[in-house]
């Protein structure tokens, strides 16, 4: 199977990134906007992406995610033959593509919710939905209530418990893998479906094609409850892009630690999974519109690559854009792809920076995978060590507008079992720390709003 912590993704949100109409009509032709996306691999190549997220893609009234049908493409999108060929032309240059598959609910222009809203209890689909109370009327006026997803009637929740519900849903992921040849799904609000169908999804996946990879949305809770053996194999990880942002805004790097102390340190509760991390996604703001300081940006997601997981780059964001959800819409954070953002100040700097950092994290199996270690933590500047494979590297952060120096008892080194004399910068061949003679430690000395990433080379 795969080992998803050597994954860099690009996260794709197709609607936004095409320019679809943001309405469905249902009658017009394919649009060709997935055969427009095989054109930025060389670009995803520079990144040095080898993952791609995208979706959701399957015909449905607005944002994709309320589904009218899982067997063909959304056509605002193109058709099925047009994503078989992003898939082959993805696989072709190493990069490996997940789907979003939205089944915790469909959209009310679902064939079997528009069956029961015409027959209602009578219809042959009415154990396909959850929550059905015909003594009581909705706002749409169907003559039943129905549960629904996080309050919003548009999504009709469905009935896991159904199994020709079930079978219809598994049928169309034999059919993904058949027509697209995809390596995974991200499962859409993973954390309120069925564990149990979620079981069986992993055991019909998997027996189909080994190592199919399932990728679980959950914002809160317990990452193992749906992360184990069996069930998904990772989930998206938002209590690290919380701590990321807020740390840097609130200079209290303490959070950041205690993070990656708890889900990451000798006992940490996920330092065996491969989570999904991300500084942003589809959901909610742009990064370079929460960070207070654009140039923490650099030393934002240089700790992103530096740490065990997966880490994500949302389309757009390599190139530092803004977007901010407004009250009734999340548009502003899917926009359609824009020549420009390459052009803007400052642009070409992060995309290089993110381009090293995935070299450096490709060439280095101590910033993949491993345990990571505290070393220091201050308001403004922190130092972990990651370790793998015989290889240990020690990471300092710098928030400040101004150099920062970085002192490392020794204590903390040896309780970290950090080896080594020499330290050389990986993103700087010029410098170098040394430890103390004598048990002073080691001093790095960091740039303002940027890292450092150690390599040690006499243990």
């Amino acid at each position: 199977m795969e080992d998803f912590s050597d994954k860099v993704f690009y996260h794709l949100y197709p609607l936004g990134f095409c320019g679809a109409p943001e309405r469905n009509d249902f009658a017009c032709p394919a649009g060709g906007g997935l055969r427009s996306i095989a054109a930025h691999i060389p670009r995803l190549g520079a990144l040095g992406v080898n993952a791609l997220y995208i979706g959701p893609l399957f015909e449905s009234a607005s944002h994709g995610y309320d589904t009218v049908d899982y067997f063909h493409v959304d056509r605002r999108l193109g058709n099925n033959d047009d994503l078989a060929a992003l898939v082959r032309a993805m696989h072709d240059a190493g990069i490996l593509v997940i789907l979003d598959a939205v089944f915790n609910h469909t959209g009310r222009d679902f064939f079997a919710f528009k069956d029961l809203r015409e027959h209602r209890q009578n219809s042959r689909y009415a154990a396909w939905y959850a929550g059905l109370d015909f003594s009581r009327n909705n706002q749409h006026n169907d003559g039943f209530l129905y549960a629904d997803w996080a309050g919003h009637s548009s999504l009709v929740k469905l009935n896991a418990d159904c199994a020709e519900m079930r079978e219809h849903l598994f049928a169309a992921v034999d059919a993904w893998i058949d027509l697209f040849d995809i390596d995974g799904l991200r499962l859409d609000a993973a954390n309120v479906m069925s564990i149990d169908f979620l079981r069986e999804l992993s055991r019909r996946g998997k027996a189909k094609r080994p190592g199919f990879y399932l990728l679980g949305e959950t914002v809160a809770g317990d990452y193992r409850g749906l992360a184990h053996e069996g069930c998904l194999d990772s989930v998206t990880n938002y209590e690290l892009y919380k701590a990321l942002w807020s740390s840097f805004n609130d200079k209290n790097f303490f959070e950041l630690q205690w993070a990656l102390k708890r889900q990451f340190g000798p006992e940490g509760l996920y330092r065996d999974l491969a989570l999904y991390n991300f500084a942003d996604n589809h959901d909610v703001n742009r990064v370079a519109s929460v960070l207070k300081k654009r140039a923490h940006l650099f030393p934002l997601y240089g700790a992103l690559f530096c740490l065990p997981g997966a880490p994500s780059i949302y389309y757009g964001s390599e190139y530092g854009i803004k977007g901010e959800k407004e009250r009734y819409s999340d548009r502003p954070l899917r926009p359609a792809w824009d020549e420009g953002w390459q052009r803007a100040e400052h642009a070409d700097a992060l995309f290089s920076a993110l381009a090293r950092f995935s070299a450096l994290r490709r060439g280095h199996p101590a910033l993949r995978r491993g345990l990571c270690r505290e070393l220091f933590t201050g308001p403004e500047d922190a130092a972990f060590l990651r370790e793998a494979e015989g290889e240990q590297i020690i990471v300092t952060l710098n928030a400040a507008e101004s150099p920062g120096e970085v002192r490392i008892p020794q204590r903390a080194l040896d309780a970290a079992g950090a080896r080594a004399r020499v330290w050389r910068d990986l993103l700087d061949a010029g410098c170098s720390a040394r430890a103390g003679e004598s048990g002073a430690g080691l001093t790095v000395r960091t740039p303002p709003c940027w890292l450092r990433v150690l390599l040690g080379e006499d243990a």
